[in-house]
Protein backbone atom coordinates (compact mmCIF):
# COMPACT_ATOMS: atom_id res chain seq x y z
CA UNK A 1 0.00 0.00 0.00
CA UNK A 2 1.28 3.39 -1.10
CA UNK A 3 2.06 6.02 1.26
CA UNK A 4 -1.30 7.88 0.72
CA UNK A 5 -3.18 4.76 1.10
CA UNK A 6 -1.85 4.27 4.39
CA UNK A 7 -2.48 8.26 5.31
CA UNK A 8 -6.10 7.62 4.44
CA UNK A 9 -6.82 4.69 6.12
CA UNK A 10 -5.46 6.31 9.25
CA UNK A 11 -6.42 9.40 9.30
CA UNK A 12 -10.21 9.13 6.90
CA UNK A 13 -11.92 7.12 9.93
CA UNK A 14 -10.65 9.38 12.79
CA UNK A 15 -12.02 12.49 10.73
CA UNK A 16 -15.31 10.81 10.25
CA UNK A 17 -15.48 10.49 13.89
CA UNK A 18 -15.09 13.73 14.63
CA UNK A 19 -17.69 14.71 11.86
CA UNK A 20 -20.24 12.88 13.48
CA UNK A 21 -19.42 13.85 17.17
CA UNK A 22 -19.25 17.60 15.97
CA UNK A 23 -22.81 17.16 14.02
CA UNK A 24 -23.96 15.73 17.01
CA UNK A 25 -22.88 18.66 19.76
CA UNK A 26 -23.80 21.55 17.19
CA UNK A 27 -27.03 21.10 15.44
CA UNK A 28 -28.56 21.44 18.62
CA UNK A 29 -27.54 24.99 18.35
CA UNK A 30 -28.42 24.98 14.69
CA UNK A 31 -31.94 23.77 15.58
CA UNK A 32 -32.53 26.57 18.08
CA UNK A 33 -31.32 28.84 15.79
CA UNK A 34 -33.94 27.50 12.78
CA UNK A 35 -36.56 27.86 15.33
CA UNK A 36 -36.06 31.28 16.65
CA UNK A 37 -36.09 32.46 13.09
CA UNK A 38 -39.52 30.66 11.85
CA UNK A 39 -42.75 31.04 11.69
CA UNK A 40 -45.14 30.03 14.84
CA UNK A 41 -46.21 26.71 12.94
CA UNK A 42 -42.50 25.61 11.98
CA UNK A 43 -41.99 22.97 14.91
CA UNK A 44 -45.85 21.04 14.10
CA UNK A 45 -44.81 20.37 10.29
CA UNK A 46 -43.57 17.06 8.93
CA UNK A 47 -40.97 16.83 7.60
CA UNK A 48 -38.94 19.39 10.01
CA UNK A 49 -37.74 22.39 8.15
CA UNK A 50 -33.77 22.22 8.44
CA UNK A 51 -33.47 26.20 6.54
CA UNK A 52 -35.13 29.22 8.23
CA UNK A 53 -37.56 32.05 7.03
CA UNK A 54 -35.48 34.63 8.71
CA UNK A 55 -38.70 35.71 10.46
CA UNK A 56 -36.38 37.89 12.69
CA UNK A 57 -39.51 39.82 14.73
CA UNK A 58 -39.51 36.74 17.01
CA UNK A 59 -36.99 38.31 19.14
CA UNK A 60 -39.09 41.23 19.32
CA UNK A 61 -42.13 39.46 20.39
CA UNK A 62 -40.16 37.44 22.76
CA UNK A 63 -38.33 40.64 23.80
CA UNK A 64 -42.10 41.64 24.99
CA UNK A 65 -42.66 39.06 26.54
CA UNK A 66 -40.56 39.09 29.92
CA UNK A 67 -38.36 41.76 31.73
CA UNK A 68 -35.24 40.84 29.99
CA UNK A 69 -33.41 43.86 30.30
CA UNK A 70 -33.80 43.05 34.12
CA UNK A 71 -32.79 38.88 33.83
CA UNK A 72 -29.55 39.90 31.96
CA UNK A 73 -28.56 42.69 34.56
CA UNK A 74 -29.05 40.37 37.55
CA UNK A 75 -27.57 37.82 35.87
CA UNK A 76 -24.23 39.88 35.07
CA UNK A 77 -24.37 40.56 39.08
CA UNK A 78 -24.92 37.84 40.28
CA UNK A 79 -22.06 36.22 37.49
CA UNK A 80 -19.69 38.84 38.19
CA UNK A 81 -20.07 38.66 41.75
CA UNK A 82 -19.52 34.91 42.57
CA UNK A 83 -16.30 35.69 40.35
CA UNK A 84 -14.90 37.67 42.24
CA UNK A 85 -15.59 36.30 45.24
CA UNK A 86 -14.60 33.07 44.05
CA UNK A 87 -11.20 34.23 42.21
CA UNK A 88 -9.61 36.07 45.82
CA UNK A 89 -10.94 33.11 47.82
CA UNK A 90 -8.94 30.57 45.61
CA UNK A 91 -5.60 33.07 45.05
CA UNK A 92 -5.56 33.44 48.92
CA UNK A 93 -6.01 29.66 49.53
CA UNK A 94 -4.22 28.54 46.70
CA UNK A 95 -1.05 30.22 47.35
CA UNK A 96 -1.35 28.92 51.09
CA UNK A 97 -1.45 25.30 50.27
CA UNK A 98 0.84 25.99 47.70
CA UNK A 99 3.52 27.66 49.75
CA UNK A 100 3.09 28.54 53.14
CA UNK A 101 4.02 25.84 55.70
CA UNK A 102 1.11 24.91 58.99
CA UNK A 103 0.13 22.20 61.00
CA UNK A 104 -2.35 19.76 59.31
CA UNK A 105 -1.89 21.55 55.46
CA UNK A 106 -2.30 17.90 53.98
CA UNK A 107 -5.47 17.13 56.11
CA UNK A 108 -6.97 20.09 55.53
CA UNK A 109 -6.09 19.90 51.63
CA UNK A 110 -7.70 16.39 51.77
CA UNK A 111 -10.42 17.48 53.31
CA UNK A 112 -11.35 20.26 50.48
CA UNK A 113 -10.49 17.94 47.52
CA UNK A 114 -12.96 15.45 49.72
CA UNK A 115 -16.00 18.28 49.54
CA UNK A 116 -15.51 18.30 45.53
CA UNK A 117 -17.26 14.63 45.93
CA UNK A 118 -20.30 15.80 47.63
CA UNK A 119 -23.24 16.84 45.07
CA UNK A 120 -24.69 20.26 45.62
CA UNK A 121 -28.24 18.85 46.15
CA UNK A 122 -26.55 17.63 49.50
CA UNK A 123 -26.30 21.35 50.33
CA UNK A 124 -29.72 22.81 49.41
CA UNK A 125 -31.58 22.29 52.50
CA UNK A 126 -28.83 22.98 54.95
CA UNK A 127 -27.91 26.59 52.96
CA UNK A 128 -31.63 27.41 52.56
CA UNK A 129 -32.14 27.59 56.68
CA UNK A 130 -29.45 29.56 57.36
CA UNK A 131 -30.05 31.94 54.73
CA UNK A 132 -33.74 31.90 55.86
CA UNK A 133 -32.18 32.85 59.10
CA UNK A 134 -30.40 35.66 57.94
CA UNK A 135 -33.44 36.95 56.15
CA UNK A 136 -31.23 36.93 52.48
CA UNK A 137 -33.91 35.63 50.54
CA UNK A 138 -35.09 37.14 47.16
CA UNK A 139 -31.64 39.37 47.12
CA UNK A 140 -28.08 38.95 45.15
CA UNK A 141 -26.27 37.95 48.21
CA UNK A 142 -28.18 34.90 48.54
CA UNK A 143 -27.07 33.73 45.09
CA UNK A 144 -23.38 34.75 45.47
CA UNK A 145 -22.05 33.73 48.71
CA UNK A 146 -22.92 30.47 49.00
CA UNK A 147 -20.82 29.89 45.49
CA UNK A 148 -17.89 32.56 46.90
CA UNK A 149 -15.48 29.50 47.15
CA UNK A 150 -14.61 27.09 44.69
CA UNK A 151 -12.72 23.68 44.92
CA UNK A 152 -11.97 23.55 41.60
CA UNK A 153 -10.42 26.92 41.69
CA UNK A 154 -8.33 26.42 45.10
CA UNK A 155 -6.80 23.26 43.67
CA UNK A 156 -6.27 25.12 40.07
CA UNK A 157 -4.66 27.82 41.36
CA UNK A 158 -2.47 25.92 44.07
CA UNK A 159 -1.54 23.76 41.12
CA UNK A 160 -0.01 26.85 39.08
CA UNK A 161 1.63 28.44 42.20
CA UNK A 162 3.40 25.43 42.97
CA UNK A 163 5.38 25.21 39.18
CA UNK A 164 6.73 28.43 40.57
CA UNK A 165 10.31 28.65 41.18
CA UNK A 166 11.57 28.07 44.66
CA UNK A 167 14.18 31.25 43.53
CA UNK A 168 11.79 33.82 43.49
CA UNK A 169 10.71 33.69 46.93
CA UNK A 170 13.95 33.28 48.30
CA UNK A 171 15.15 36.36 46.46
CA UNK A 172 11.67 38.38 47.64
CA UNK A 173 12.73 37.47 51.25
CA UNK A 174 16.36 38.72 50.80
CA UNK A 175 14.74 41.91 50.21
CA UNK A 176 12.80 41.63 52.87
CA UNK A 177 9.10 41.00 51.59
CA UNK A 178 6.63 38.60 53.02
CA UNK A 179 3.88 36.58 52.10
CA UNK A 180 1.47 38.56 51.16
CA UNK A 181 3.53 41.10 49.14
CA UNK A 182 5.44 38.66 47.32
CA UNK A 183 2.05 36.94 46.52
CA UNK A 184 0.36 40.37 44.97
CA UNK A 185 3.55 41.88 43.29
CA UNK A 186 5.06 38.31 41.68
CA UNK A 187 3.22 35.25 42.23
CA UNK A 188 -0.42 37.10 40.95
CA UNK A 189 0.76 38.49 38.02
CA UNK A 190 2.36 35.05 36.70
CA UNK A 191 -1.00 33.58 37.57
CA UNK A 192 -3.00 35.40 34.64
CA UNK A 193 -3.47 32.26 32.88
CA UNK A 194 -5.08 31.00 36.11
CA UNK A 195 -6.83 33.65 37.31
CA UNK A 196 -8.49 34.05 33.76
CA UNK A 197 -9.04 30.70 33.55
CA UNK A 198 -10.88 30.27 37.43
CA UNK A 199 -12.50 33.59 35.96
CA UNK A 200 -14.13 32.58 32.86
CA UNK A 201 -15.10 29.01 34.67
CA UNK A 202 -17.11 30.34 36.94
CA UNK A 203 -18.75 33.55 35.09
CA UNK A 204 -19.67 30.85 32.71
CA UNK A 205 -21.50 29.04 35.59
CA UNK A 206 -22.87 31.69 37.34
CA UNK A 207 -24.56 32.81 34.15
CA UNK A 208 -25.89 28.73 34.02
CA UNK A 209 -26.81 28.54 37.47
CA UNK A 210 -30.86 27.83 37.46
CA UNK A 211 -31.52 25.39 40.65
CA UNK A 212 -30.53 27.20 43.78
CA UNK A 213 -31.42 30.85 42.30
CA UNK A 214 -34.85 29.20 41.55
CA UNK A 215 -35.10 28.22 45.51
CA UNK A 216 -34.29 31.47 46.63
CA UNK A 217 -35.77 33.81 44.32
CA UNK A 218 -39.37 34.61 43.72
CA UNK A 219 -39.05 38.08 42.93
CA UNK A 220 -38.31 39.44 39.22
CA UNK A 221 -35.93 42.28 40.35
CA UNK A 222 -33.35 39.49 41.60
CA UNK A 223 -33.95 36.69 39.31
CA UNK A 224 -31.27 35.81 37.17
CA UNK A 225 -31.55 34.85 33.20
CA UNK A 226 -32.23 31.09 33.49
CA UNK A 227 -34.69 31.43 36.16
CA UNK A 228 -36.54 34.05 34.36
CA UNK A 229 -36.43 31.92 30.99
CA UNK A 230 -38.01 29.25 32.66
CA UNK A 231 -41.01 31.41 34.09
CA UNK A 232 -41.50 32.80 30.53
CA UNK A 233 -41.39 29.16 29.04
CA UNK A 234 -44.65 28.72 31.33
CA UNK A 235 -46.02 31.44 30.02
CA UNK A 236 -49.38 30.42 28.79
CA UNK A 237 -48.83 32.44 25.76
CA UNK A 238 -45.38 31.49 24.94
CA UNK A 239 -44.74 29.64 21.68
CA UNK A 240 -42.26 27.46 21.14
CA UNK A 241 -40.81 29.62 18.62
CA UNK A 242 -40.51 32.65 20.81
CA UNK A 243 -39.17 30.12 23.27
CA UNK A 244 -36.26 29.29 20.92
CA UNK A 245 -35.49 33.00 20.83
CA UNK A 246 -35.58 33.84 24.33
CA UNK A 247 -33.37 30.86 24.49
CA UNK A 248 -30.78 32.17 21.47
CA UNK A 249 -30.86 35.67 23.52
CA UNK A 250 -29.54 34.08 26.59
CA UNK A 251 -27.11 32.06 25.24
CA UNK A 252 -25.68 34.26 22.40
CA UNK A 253 -23.45 36.38 25.20
CA UNK A 254 -22.49 33.70 26.79
CA UNK A 255 -21.27 31.89 23.78
CA UNK A 256 -19.38 34.59 22.38
CA UNK A 257 -17.18 35.40 25.52
CA UNK A 258 -16.15 31.46 25.61
CA UNK A 259 -15.25 31.98 21.68
CA UNK A 260 -13.35 34.57 22.33
CA UNK A 261 -11.89 33.29 25.46
CA UNK A 262 -11.12 29.68 24.76
CA UNK A 263 -7.42 29.99 24.17
CA UNK A 264 -6.77 31.84 27.44
CA UNK A 265 -9.19 29.09 28.87
CA UNK A 266 -6.82 25.92 27.60
CA UNK A 267 -3.79 28.06 28.15
CA UNK A 268 -4.83 28.47 31.82
CA UNK A 269 -5.45 25.06 32.30
CA UNK A 270 -2.18 23.65 30.92
CA UNK A 271 0.04 26.43 32.80
CA UNK A 272 -0.79 24.65 35.76
CA UNK A 273 1.06 21.50 35.34
CA UNK A 274 0.53 18.03 36.85
CA UNK A 275 2.70 18.94 40.32
CA UNK A 276 1.36 17.53 43.57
Amino acid sequence: MSLLGRRLVYYVPRYLVLVVITIAFVFPLYWMVVLSLDGLNTPFSLPPKLWPDFNFGNFADAWNYAPWPRYFLNTFIVAGGTMIMVIVTSVLAGYAFASMSFPGKALVFACVLGMYMVPQEITLVPNYVILTDLHWMNSFQAQIVPFGASIFGIFLMRQFFLTLPKDLWEAAQLDGIGHFKFLWLIALPLARPAVITVALFHFVAGWNSFLWPLIVTSDDRFRPIQVGLSSFAAADSTQPVLLAAGALMTTLPILVIFLFAQKQLVGGIAATGIRG
